[in-house]
């Protein structure tokens, strides 16, 4: 008899504040430089980032070059955006609603104490970048990514955009916080969108003033480097600075404010266009804004999409549902709960972006709140699928001006595909966890069943899946579960665990060709064997609270290969069981 099972998560002068000058610029770009080692000229082979021992004399010319040149030999752009757009004439920086344009032009405010540079990703900086990992020990690129000069060749922008937050309108949001401070085309022809985010109030600040804390940074850019080495679309982190400027922040909103440090992430995105970019321009009637925008990120982003077809709209709308969904079910897949799940949190390249209060699960719960400011659960993990839709059915409302009868159809025939095509996603990934091969009838069960009991004993989402990944089946068989394999064991708890256990071993004999160690190499690239859980975060930000940045380093270091067991990470307890302590963290919107 099948046991009870229920679907569980399948679920001019630049002018700073005031109208001051914001400060000196960088110096300008040296052009043959750029043209030799940057991006705008030669193919990529001619200058490799990091050249080996059997580089050419031209590679390693090249390299010296850049090292030498450091970031006063490198140029952003900010035309592509000014000339595409109307900009806020008002360009004194103080909050107020802004209409009519996509960008506010605002300097970053830089600290007012000294800062120091935490950490940087040495792939960030010179496999998209272009620039040597030497140049983190200058002082311009230090002034640079702590907002407090700005690169010959940028403007900075805000940008304006609105959103749906917690379910309602919220209105006006914006950038209150980041800094678009230029775009970086690279030698590969990548476009990189270049923002700080922590650099000081903008127009869209609101109430807020401007800054991000040590606590949050930290955690974005741990976040979204671990989440590229994962294999799941995000945004980048190339640099983090911490400052001893006071911030106060009520951490958890109950009245408790507390002093900490301002900090600054320079993060990295093909785009920073999100759904609440549309929203504010359908929401204000501003309809040929709305329509330069979108054909602004066709012509950029979607390069599939023939610019003049008169259903672009229509196919750009077919792909970011597809896209969406199939970035949840990444998500799902490595037990990632994103915390704030609103339209002006979801990328319209469907990519992660805006890290605050994630939280990856330690022991399975599909209702999972990693947020505490998230009182109804709006945002638990098992619901972001559904979530998903939502934001998407609010994308469709913006772009329902723009639409025919005949469009507005079809766009909502194909929202109503997207729950199938989450469906067939998530299950695809589930199976590739479990080392499956070909497809079965009852793989959809399987996958459930283990889900249920997950979640019965409370057992560990990332360890149950890579002790899988390690486990014999021998050893499966007999239910002879080492001390090593702890959340096997907490799994093996369970009454239903050997039927499990039975049906998952018969459903492996029908992988044709396969071997067990075969099935085991398999899944070991599949299943993580570290992630960011949040007490490896806590730990880490304690830490740097006293100026040891040791295990923002590590991590930083163990999250490049999260799939290899590590030496540092078994020290470190990475993957034992977590702390009893953990159970107790909280984190919240505040950052």
């Amino acid at each position: 008899m099948r046991p009870p099972c229920r679907a569980a998560a399948v679920p001019s002068p630049a002018r700073g504040e005031g109208g001051g000058l914001a400060g000196p610029l960088l110096p300008g770009v040296l052009a043959c430089l750029v043209w030799v080692c940057g991006a705008r000229g030669p193919p990529e082979a001619l200058c490799p980032a990091v050249p080996g021992p059997n580089a050419s004399r031209l590679e390693r010319s090249c390299d010296r070059e850049r090292a030498a040149a450091g970031i006063g030999a490198w140029g952003l752009s900010s035309g592509s955006l000014l000339d595409s757009f109307p900009i806020d004439p008002i360009q004194e920086n103080y909050v107020r609603t802004v209409r009519n344009c996509i960008f506010s032009i605002v300097y970053p405010i830089p600290f007012k104490s000294t800062v120091l540079l935490v950490a940087v990703s040495e792939e960030v900086i010179e496999d998209i970048l272009d620039l040597h990992i030497s140049v983190k020990e200058t002082s311009d690129f230090l002034q640079f990514v702590s907002g407090e000069k700005v690169l010959h060749g940028s403007v900075p922008l805000a940008h304006r955009y609105g959103g749906h937050q917690f379910g309602s309108w919220a209105g006006q949001l914006g950038d209150g916080r980041a800094h678009l401070v230029g775009v970086y085309t690279n030698r590969r022809g990548e476009r990189w969108e270049l923002q700080l985010k922590g650099s000081g109030k903008t127009p869209y600040s609101r109430n807020g003033d401007g800054r991000a804390v040590l606590r949050s940074s930290v955690r974005e850019f741990l976040c979204s480097e671990a989440m590229h080495y994962l294999g799941i679309p995000t945004s980048r982190a190339a640099s983090l600075v911490v400052s001893d400027d006071d911030v106060w922040r009520d951490q958890f909103y109950n009245g408790n404010i507390k002093k900490e440090r301002g900090a600054v992430v320079l993060r990295l995105a093909k785009s920073w266009f999100r759904i609440g970019s549309l929203e504010i321009l359908a929401h204000s009637g501003e309809l040929d804004l709305l329509r330069r925008l979108l054909d602004f990120i066709i012509q950029e982003h979607f390069p599939s999409i023939v610019p003049n077809n008169s259903d672009r709209y229509l196919e750009f709308f077919s792909t970011v549902v597809s896209e969406t969904a199939n970035l949840i079910a990444l998500w799902m897949s490595v037990g990632f709960a994103h915390g704030v799940c609103n339209t002006d949190n979801f990328s319209l390249l469907s990519i992660t972006i805006d890290y605050g209060p994630f939280g990856f699960m330690d022991s399975y719960d599909p209702n999972f709140v990693p947020n505490t400011s998230d009182d109804e659960g709006r945002y638990k993990i098992g619901n972001q699928a559904n979530v998903g839709l939502f934001n998407l059915n609010k994308l469709l409302q913006a772009l329902k001006p723009l639409l025919d009868p005949r469009q507005k159809q079809l766009a909502s025939q194909i929202l109503e595909e997207y729950g199938q095509t989450y469906y067939v996603r998530f299950t695809e990934l589930f199976k590739r966890k479990l080392g499956l091969l070909g497809d079965s009838e009852d793989d959809n069960y399987l996958i459930a069943f283990l889900l249920k009991l997950m979640e019965d004993t409370k057992a560990d989402f990332t360890m149950t899946f890579r002790q899988l990944s390690e486990i014999t089946a021998d050893q499966l068989k007999e239910l002879r579960i080492p001390e090593e394999f702890w959340a096997l064991q907490d799994l093996g708890k369970h009454g239903l665990f050997s039927e499990w256990v039975s049906m998952y071993l018969s459903r492996l004999d029908g992988n044709k060709g396969d071997s067990d160690i075969k099935r085991r190499r398999r899944m070991t690239t599949v299943n993580p064997r570290y992630v960011l859980r949040n007490w490896m975060a806590e730990s880490a930000v304690q830490k740097a609270n006293l100026n040891d940045f040791s295990e923002v380093q590590l991590l930083q270091q163990v999250l490049q290969h999260p799939f290899q067991r590590q030496q540092a990470a078994e020290k470190a307890g990475y993957a034992l069981r977590p702390p009893a302590w953990a159970r107790g963290l909280k984190v919240s919107c505040s950052s």
